[in-house]
């Protein structure tokens, strides 16, 4: 059985884009001819919604996933429930709590080439849950002032992660997104990642886009929604450079 590379999507602060990458980058691989698979980790279930699964329509979610109920074969979506948002205290009496979403999956998948995680924004036992599951982290990242003072935060959660748990772990890159190229800190900000992570940051950044966000409103990926808008070219561009720098072709 070949094995999927899961990625799991990761930021703690929110309103950065994760979700949006997350949807748009598995979209895009899908067009490149690769089997992908979206497991929804956040109680807020954004990916989910962006992704045209009505609420009433998750009978089977990441949650049942995670506790062993539901089955992953055929699904190119697993997505959330509410029920997520007390799984911190649910979950910390489990043996090896950490490596609950890590069994579940790790047999399940072997349909898949891709396997993307959405994760929630916090560093909670979910995402902990992601990183032992995952292969590797694509960080979306914020064009603002702030942005490596949480990185920096997330990469030592990565590190401790590698070395107690999950030692295959490896960060795969950093996304720049709602990129602005008429305001001059989205500059400064690119250039002071870049200056810190080198070539783990990708080449390609997502542009503020008005369609990006209107999309989930419709429940769709922005690449469906507009396929020649300004965000949609940016993810197809993104989807084609995490295939080159992963060795993968498009198929």
């Amino acid at each position: 059985m070949r094995r999927a590379r899961i990625v799991a999507v990761a930021n703690q602060k929110g309103g950065v884009g994760k979700t949006t990458t997350a949807i748009n980058l598995a979209t895009a691989l899908a067009a490149a001819g690769h089997r992908i698979l979206v497991i929804d980790l956040d109680a807020q279930g954004n990916a989910s919604t962006g992704l045209g699964i009505e609420r009433k329509a998750r009978a089977l979610t990441s949650y049942e996933l995670i506790l062993g109920e539901a089955e992953v074969p055929g699904l190119f979506i697993i997505p959330a429930s509410q029920d997520l948002a007390g799984a911190d205290l649910e979950f910390t009496a489990r043996e090896r709590r950490e490596f609950l979403l890590s069994r579940a999956i790790r047999s399940r998948v072997g349909d898949f080439d891709e396997v993307l995680i959405d994760c929630p924004p916090s560093l909670n036992l979910l995402t902990i849950n992601a990183l032992v599951a995952a292969d590797s982290v694509l960080v979306p990242l914020q064009c603002e002032f702030y942005a490596l003072e949480g990185l920096s935060q997330l990469v030592r959660t990565i590190e401790r992660v590698q070395r107690a748990l999950n030692p295959r772990l490896e960060l795969q890159g950093v996304v720049l997104t709602m990129y602005d190229q008429r305001n001059n800190l989205c500059d400064l900000v690119a250039a002071d990642v870049r200056g810190h992570l080198g070539a783990k940051v990708f080449d390609t950044m997502i542009p503020r886009n008005v369609r990006i966000a209107e999309a989930p409103s419709h429940g769709k990926p922005v690449l469906i929604y507009d396929h020649g808008c300004a965000g949609s070219q940016a993810y197809i561009r993104l989807a084609a450079e995490v295939l080159r720098r992963s060795g993968t072709a498009a198929r």
